[in-house]
């Protein structure tokens, strides 16, 4: 079986999370209304509404770090982590938590980064050096 999640959900700017998701990130914009705006977040559908966004607190524990909870992830691979962590420090953005190793040594060792979007809506990347490594335990 093979899927594509699809998620939606709220932005305050649709023409600032155009620049960012599409500008910043690299995603696709697909179809769009005056009140939202699909992309391709990394080959996946994700829907941005003009609205309110949900709240969001650090209480995620993972390691030493608490961090946003709700947020959205992305996993990728190693040079495709590298090459999205250096488009968004060349953007400025404010990481919450800045591209960084964890798990170091460890099965299911991952670079990881945390940001949010213009609106505040929190995202994590994963990168990996290969897909195996993602349930590795």
């Amino acid at each position: 079986m093979q899927s594509v999640f699809h998620l939606a959900y709220h932005v305050t700017d649709l023409e600032q999370a155009r620049r960012f998701y599409r500008d910043v990130l690299g995603c696709v914009e697909g179809r769009s209304t005056e009140t939202w705006v699909d992309f391709s977040f990394f080959g996946h559908q994700l829907s941005l509404h003009l609205g309110e966004p949900f709240p969001v607190t650090n209480t995620g524990r993972v390691g030493d770090h608490m961090v946003p909870m709700p947020h959205l992830g992305l996993v990728l691979l190693k040079p495709d982590w590298l090459a999205l962590a250096e488009r968004l420090k060349a953007a400025g953005t404010q990481f919450v938590l800045p591209p960084q190793v964890r798990f170091e040594g460890e099965p299911g060792e991952q670079w990881t980064m945390f940001f949010r979007d213009p609106c505040g809506n929190p995202i994590e990347v994963k990168g990996f050096t290969n897909w195996e490594q993602v349930f590795e335990h």
